[in-house]
């Protein structure tokens, strides 16, 4: 067997057993169409249980099943004789079985009825009835499964219920993490004194935790939005009017039992809409969550860069290599991921809300394809949203580094001694700072001194000046850095 060692690591070292292992999983990887189902399928599988095409058909489902047994709790069906058809609570917990019970065979039976019907949508309600034909009490309702609906209603009540339980359970969670992490970074460091750089060039200190917490109360923002967001969802029939509705049952106010069975989804009632509800709710999401990824961008690209100047250092793993000529490289490969990552998924999250709340007429289905495609931006984000932990976790600040910038950068106090000055209605305080210190490569401790020692200004003040330096002059970005109490 050929072997390849090099220091300590040895690759011919892996286990057959853990080659067997991840043979088949490894397999599909290296075949998976999307980077999502591929190379980073270990950090999104858990979104499969909610954007995949076996958990869009459980969707519609429990859409479908939930339908029926609103209309059976409202009596509202009926025998060949105009009877309203009692069926009880005992029988009612079979019908709940249809959906509690759906698994990957049952997805099956569906696509093999869709490969006939060549209708989504349809193949689910054939396949309900074949399961209410199994219990004889649910024979004479069956009839009832999609009673007065079109597709679309079916859809956004099943799409609504995805992204909200995505959201609250997968999405959320992992941002918690994210905050959280990011909060304890900037308080631990609330602190430690750093130049800020404005236009790229050095500007008054600021602290580590102070430009960390920057970002965390942005995000928290966001979050907060994205946690208040409620998806709006119809079920009115083919254009929107309860045509058959009220056609079928005149003496029923279907609007009101329209926004009972949506409101008891948990979901938002929209009384206005087409064949398809407008998609609006899900733009704003989308646009709150795009705008959120944006934020996490701009502070991956700010960690990018302090790694760069030296602030921040990188704790290495030895079996990793960083370059494949240049073997010293430690590369910020988690903040380039996760800037990477949010990206992708807020070029799809920008589709989202330029083509969702438009449609042709009453309806076309140029939005049903893009429906599809929630997955691809929640999976992207959350693949981003992990890179940004696993960078986090990986860096420690310089504080050498950092003294050793402060140091030699004492031409940020001209901003403070100029202030004071202008305090005490000196002449031209602005100026007189500018020229000594604009443009010139060095300005020392000494430099500032010899001018605050001309000054007259009160004693204490005058020691107050001078016992101030680049480490000390960071106004209240200490306390700032302690963003919690800011934040809820």
């Amino acid at each position: 067997m050929r072997q390849f060692i090099r220091g300590s690591l040895n690759l011919a070292q892996i286990s057959k057993t853990q080659t067997l292992r991840n043979k088949a999983n490894n397999e599909f990887i290296l075949n998976a169409l999307s980077p999502l189902d591929g190379r980073y399928e270990k950090n999104i599988v858990s979104l499969k249980e909610y954007f995949s095409e076996k958990a869009l058909i459980k969707y519609r489902i429990n859409v479908e099943v939930e339908w029926l047994s609103f209309l059976i709790e409202k009596n509202m069906v009926k025998n060949e004789r105009g009877e309203s058809i009692k069926i009880s609570p005992l029988d009612l917990v079979h019908l709940d079985a249809i959906q509690q019970k759906f698994d990957i065979e049952g997805a099956k039976r569906v696509k093999e009825i869709e490969s006939i019907t060549n209708h989504d949508v349809k193949a689910v309600e054939y396949y309900i009835k074949e399961q209410l034909e199994k219990i004889p009490v649910f024979n004479q309702v069956k009839e009832y499964v999609h009673f007065c609906c079109t597709s679309e209603d079916i859809n956004n009540l099943a799409y609504s219920l995805m992204l909200n339980d995505a959201k609250n359970k997968i999405l959320l969670k992992t941002l918690e993490e994210v905050q959280t992490n990011l909060i304890s970074m900037a308080e631990n460091n609330s602190a430690v004194p750093m130049l800020s750089r404005t236009h790229g060039q050095v500007a008054s200190p600021t602290t580590v935790g102070k430009e960390l917490a920057n970002f965390a109360y942005r995000a928290n923002r966001q979050i907060n939005q994205i946690k208040n967001a409620k998806f709006s969802a119809k079920l009115n029939g083919a254009v929107g009017n309860f045509n058959a509705h009220i056609f079928a049952y005149p003496e029923f106010d279907w609007s009101s039992l329209s926004q009972e069975f949506i409101e008891s989804l948990g979901l938002e009632f929209n009384p206005y809409s087409t064949q398809i509800e407008p998609h609006d709710s899900i733009a704003e999401f989308y646009n709150t969550l795009s705008l959120l990824n944006t934020i996490y961008i701009g502070f991956s690209r700010d960690m990018w860069n302090y790694i760069s100047i030296g602030y921040f250092k990188q704790r290495s793993k030895k079996s990793e290599v960083g370059s494949s000529t240049m073997p010293h490289k430690v590369n910020p490969i988690d903040y380039e991921n996760c800037e990477g990552n949010l990206g992708m998924a807020n070029s799809v999250m920008k589709h989202f809300s330029e083509k969702l709340p438009i449609s042709r007429f009453q309806r076309d289905l140029s939005d049903s394809t893009v429906m599809r495609n929630h997955g691809i931006a929640f999976g992207y984000s959350v693949v981003g949203y992990k890179s940004l932990l696993k960078g986090l976790d990986k860096v420690e600040v310089n504080n050498q580094k950092l003294q050793e910038d402060l140091n030699q950068h004492w031409e940020v106090l001209a901003e403070p001694i100029q202030t004071v000055m202008r305090k005490y209605n000196m002449e031209n305080p602005y100026e007189l700072l500018k020229d000594m210190t604009r443009g010139k490569s060095v300005v020392t401790k000494e430099d500032l001194h010899s001018l605050i020692h001309k000054l007259k200004v009160p004693a204490d003040v005058k020691q107050k000046m001078l016992d101030l330096t680049p480490g000390t002059y960071i106004g209240n970005a200490e306390q700032m850095a302690h963003v919690k109490k800011y934040i809820n």
